[in-house]
């Protein structure tokens, strides 16, 4: 494969961009008039009482004061809706003045010279001294500026739309704070987005971030179930075991939000479900790193492969605990027997973590036993992502040495693809030092592709970090 396709990140000439320091442009010719920009609009949701906003745009006022580049893309963006947003406010007073008979020609003027401000604030930062001052990172602004704006605007739609119950935590103990959440939410996507769109850092930063959404997820749970009952979502409790995603529509008949949840998740970055977003997953990913596998026929130290039989088993298992709910549920079992059920089977899955993936450094669970993790690995097929071993492999194992999830071997690198249950990790994209391993996506070139991917789990992950919960 040519060394174009190896998805690494190099800074640009420093004049205008890359990872050098701030460019020499002085404070006060952009950022002020950004600063400036920003207060009044934040003003203007004070006056309004919506302190929440205010607060969203000084988190944009901060991202201004910085010399990153994503934060600019942010900034302009915001501008140009604010500028907008001032020109439909001032004509609806107009209007108002003008049906009452009132004098408005001086708040016109007014308005005028606020959506003036804005809009010259927009003008210098996205001219050449606003390309100067913030240069930081520019290999990646768009990526994350996108990463930024995704994360905004899906949690701003789920939180209009979550009319029945307050969605965002801060809403819950803070009325109104939502916008500030959802704003820094956005940074934190961003953040994200960095470090998983380079490779050398990506590696350690997935299994981090999936940790962090765990315990995040787990620990609301438990503090609710303790008694803190606004950390819970309203309606009924649904025992944390994957496979009732799938399960518990079978048994009830009805409930599907988790399911519908899991289908979009699964079509956007397909079976990545299961190595980036699953709140049981990480605790797969955490087991199988506790030891560190013996060598392996000589060829250097890496995890055990589970035996032939255990992927016939896998589908075995998921055939019989669906079959099992959707029985339960047309034969009127009591509910308590079928949540009895369900938790012995996630117990079951722990003990499976501690006692199989610990020991061979494999996700035994996720790969052998999750009955979701054989429906992600299905539906998988129906999203365009791809992993592709190229001509360009040595067979040097360093993939083999990282795969955690048994989809790849000697025979499948021969093959040039792994097994189904690949799940799109990218561990042995990050390892490979020929540029062999590809992510691929029609029609898109493998670096680009590794952009769109890193931006979508990003996104993914700071929306479910700010929503999942019990």
């Amino acid at each position: 494969m040519p060394p174009s396709t190896v998805p690494v990140f190099r800074p640009g000439p420093p004049t205008l961009q890359g990872d050098g320091g701030p460019g020499r442009v002085a404070f006060w010719s952009v950022t002020l008039p950004c600063l400036l920009a920003f207060i009044l609009l934040a003003a203007h949701a004070v006056r309004a009482g919506d302190w929440g906003v205010a607060a969203a745009w000084g988190v944009l006022a901060g991202l201004a004061c910085t010399h990153l580049a994503w934060a600019r893309l942010v900034a302009l963006a915001a501008l140009f809706a604010g500028g907008l947003f001032w020109v439909s406010a001032g004509v609806d007073l107009v209007r108002f003045r003008m049906a009452f008979g009132m004098d408005w020609l001086r708040l016109a003027a007014i308005m005028a010279a606020v959506t003036g401000l804005t809009m010259a604030a927009w003008w210098r930062l996205a001219g050449e001294a606003g390309r100067l001052r913030h240069r930081h990172g520019a290999g990646t602004a768009w990526p994350r500026a996108v990463a930024f704006l995704l994360t905004v605007g899906l949690l701003w739609l789920a939180r209009w739309r979550a009319s029945s119950i307050v969605l965002l935590l801060s809403d819950r103990f803070l009325p109104g704070s939502g916008p500030l959440q959802i704003a820094l939410a956005g940074v934190y996507a961003a953040w994200a987005a960095g470090l998983l769109l380079d490779p050398a850092s990506a590696r350690k930063a997935r299994p981090r971030l999936w940790a962090l959404f765990s315990a995040v997820f787990f620990g609301q749970l438990a503090l609710g179930l303790l008694g803190a009952h606004r950390l819970l979502m309203t309606g009924a409790l649904h025992l944390p075991v994957p496979a009732l995603i799938l399960a518990g529509p079978l048994f009830r008949g009805e409930g599907v939000f988790m399911l519908v949840l899991f289908g979009v998740s699964v079509l956007l970055l397909g079976p990545a479900w299961c190595s980036h977003l699953c709140y049981i997953g990480a605790w797969d990913d955490a087991c199988s790193r506790l030891t560190r596998p013996a060598a392996h026929k000589g060829r250097g130290r890496r995890p055990v492969p589970l035996p032939r039989w255990a992927v016939v088993f896998r589908w075995c298992l998921a055939a019989f605990v669906f079959a099992a709910a959707w029985t339960m549920g047309r034969a009127g079992a009591p509910v308590g027997v079928a949540a009895t059920a369900a938790g012995l089977f996630g117990l079951a899955g722990v003990a499976v973590m501690a006692g199989v993936s610990s020991r061979r450094g494999m996700m035994a669970h996720c790969t052998a036993f999750c009955p979701m993790g054989a429906v992600g690995n299905l539906l998988g097929r129906i999203s365009p992502w791809r992993l592709r071993v190229g001509p360009g492999c040595t067979r040097c194992g360093a993939c083999l040495a990282v795969c955690r999830y048994n989809a790849l071997d000697e025979q499948r690198l021969e093959e040039g693809r792994p097994a189904l249950s690949c799940t799109l990790c990218r561990d042995c994209v990050t390892v490979c030092r020929h540029g062999a391993m590809r992510l691929t996506l029609p029609g898109v070139a493998p670096r680009t592709a590794w952009r769109i991917f890193a931006v979508l789990a990003a996104v993914l992950h700071a929306v479910f970090l700010n929503v999942a919960r019990m």
